[in-house]
């Protein structure tokens, strides 16, 4: 009996998991960047206020279309640009949540948009690399909570409040990175199926 192995090396899968997976984080930034302009619209209560706090997701904004335009064009970006382009997009959220005009830290509502950001992340690293892209939104997350002074740590509500949210945003990398694996585990099997049967048919032959 032969042996059999994946078509893909290591290598050419970490490849092409970024590759098809960029769309995965594009559609998700531009999930946050739909929904927060449209909260600002819904909260704003004067053009102060919308100039003060639109520019965060016009950054947002520009960073994507760089990296949609470059996918579109047939020339997407590596690993490393896609994770500093998802590292910029922790830091954004995380000033929002610090500097939002009137709402602060743990009683700011955008930190939800670290969920979509920190899952479409997950399905397309490796463990390795979801744990510690994970792991810096918590810590951005709690750092802004704590800067800001609405965490009395004081084992009250609050102190509840934020750790309910560390563990769905935990959750959030878990499960998609999860999924990742699955689908990495599935195409694997495929790929030693077809190699199985291509070598049956050339000993036929």
């Amino acid at each position: 009996m032969s042996n059999t192995r994946e078509v893909r090396t290591a290598k050419q899968a970490e490849e092409e998991d970024v590759f098809f997976g960029q769309t995965v984080i594009m559609w998700a930034r531009w999930s946050v960047i739909v929904a927060g302009i449209a909260l600002v619209l819904w909260t704003s209560t004067n053009v102060a206020l919308l100039t003060q706090t639109m520019p965060f997701f016009l950054v947002l904004m520009a960073v994507n279309f760089f990296l949609h335009g470059r996918f579109v064009m047939g020339s997407p970006l590596n690993r490393t640009v896609v994770t500093v382009a998802s590292v910029i997009d922790i830091v954004l959220i995380t000033a929002i949540v610090v500097l939002w005009p009137g709402s602060h830290g743990l009683n700011n509502q955008f930190y939800v948009l670290y969920m979509p950001v920190v899952f479409a992340f997950a399905l397309v690293f490796t463990r390795k690399i979801e744990v510690a892209y994970t792991v810096f939104a918590i810590v951005a997350y709690a750092g802004a909570c704590v800067l800001t002074g609405t965490v009395p740590f004081d084992l009250g509500n609050e102190d509840k409040i934020l750790v309910m949210r560390l563990i769905v945003i935990a959750a959030m990398g878990f499960l998609g990175n999860y999924y990742f694996r699955i689908q990495r585990d599935r195409l694997a099997r495929a790929s030693k199926g077809a190699t199985r049967w291509a070598s049956s048919t050339a000993s036929r032959v």
